[in-house]
């Protein structure tokens, strides 16, 4: 691979990575220090920034303890970032995927950070008290197990169910329901675009270059993507 393509690979991902963890805290931080806890501030009819936070994974989900949640996320980021170090050396891979690599691995990143430090940094008063920045010297929780910050809520449309329907009849429906944050919008989008036109490329790197590209050309060192 010629150094320009290397180096246009890595700046790639450098750059998304540290855009998204970059522009992810900086909204975290600004809601978490104005907004008092459930509070709502009415953008549009159908868009919200609504203060909430949360022990689980990407829109609010939980699972397991939070010390092992967090753990768990170092692990899958550490693994995410050996994997796209790997991926931009090989001339098959196009720039389209390391960049949704690049936005899983920002995504997750970005809500490692609460959970590590937000405990530490941040009081965590009743409402109407906003949080302030402790300096570390009396914050809500201890090291690694910090809330995620999600603000952005995005009301669509509502309905309710027919009466007839079983189990549901009746019932209340809100789309979209779950309150997000940048960093996984970020995973999201990452992962539905792999999905979508990117699955090829998924697997090991022998396989997918045997898949993807004539034998002479993996022979002769030719195989790239200009996607």
């Amino acid at each position: 691979m010629s150094n320009h393509i290397l180096q246009s690979k890595k700046l790639l991902a450098i750059v998304v990575i540290l855009s998204v963890i970059i522009i992810d805290q900086i909204v975290k931080i600004w809601v978490k220090t104005h907004f008092y806890l459930g509070e709502s501030l009415e953008i549009a009819s159908w868009f919200q920034i609504r203060f909430i936070e949360n022990n689980g994974m990407a829109f609010g989900m939980e699972l397991g303890s939070k010390l092992f949640l967090t753990l768990f996320r170092i692990i899958v980021v550490a693994s995410l970032i050996y994997y796209i170090i790997k991926l931009v050396k090989k001339r098959f891979i196009p720039k389209g995927y390391i960049a949704c690599i690049a936005l899983i691995i920002a995504g997750a990143a970005g809500n490692i950070f609460d959970c590590i430090f937000y405990g530490i940094i941040f009081n965590n008063p009743a409402p109407p008290e906003i949080a302030v920045f402790t300096g570390g010297e009396y914050g809500y929780a201890p090291l690694f197990y910090g809330k995620v910050v999600d603000m952005l809520y995005f009301p669509l449309f509502s309905f309710t169910w027919p009466d007839w329907i079983p189990w549901i009849g009746g019932q209340h429906f809100m789309f979209f329901e779950p309150v997000f944050n940048i960093a996984d919008a970020a995973i999201s989008v990452g992962m539905i675009i792999v999905i979508l036109f990117y699955h090829k490329y998924i697997g090991p790197f022998n396989e997918v270059e045997k898949k993807l590209c004539p034998e002479s050309q993996i022979e002769d060192r030719k195989c790239d993507s200009e996607i």
